[in-house]
């Protein structure tokens, strides 16, 4: 494969796999909202897996790995077809309403 279809497949992988993980993450808080703790769990539970896959990796994604071997950019969003701010400080601002997230499922489930 020519490296720029290469590095168009890998940001197009991390972009579909991104919104996923991060349609789980603004969902948890939503879901609790609704009582649907059960599903609000899965989706913690979801993020916990990524969360172990980014912390034995380096804290990054296996993908920026691959898209590494394609491209000499290094770019926050080289990897993945997002803004550049949002790629820089993806984990801080998901991070932050996961944890967010979570302490509200847990008060939920708590309190009922």
């Amino acid at each position: 494969m020519e490296k720029p279809a290469a590095i168009r497949l890998v940001k197009l992988c991390h972009t579909l796999i991104w919104i996923v993980l991060s349609g789980c993450v603004i969902s948890i808080p939503v879901l609790a909202y609704q009582q649907r703790l059960g599903m609000a769990s899965f989706m913690i539970a979801v993020i916990l897996v990524e969360t172990l896959v980014l912390a034995t990796n380096g804290w990054r994604c296996p993908l920026t790995n691959v898209a590494e071997r394609y491209t000499d950019n290094r770019e926050p969003n080289f990897d993945i077809y997002l803004p550049r701010w949002l790629a820089r400080y993806n984990k801080q601002i998901f991070g932050t309403w996961f944890v967010l997230g979570s302490l509200y499922t847990l008060a939920q489930w708590l309190g009922s």
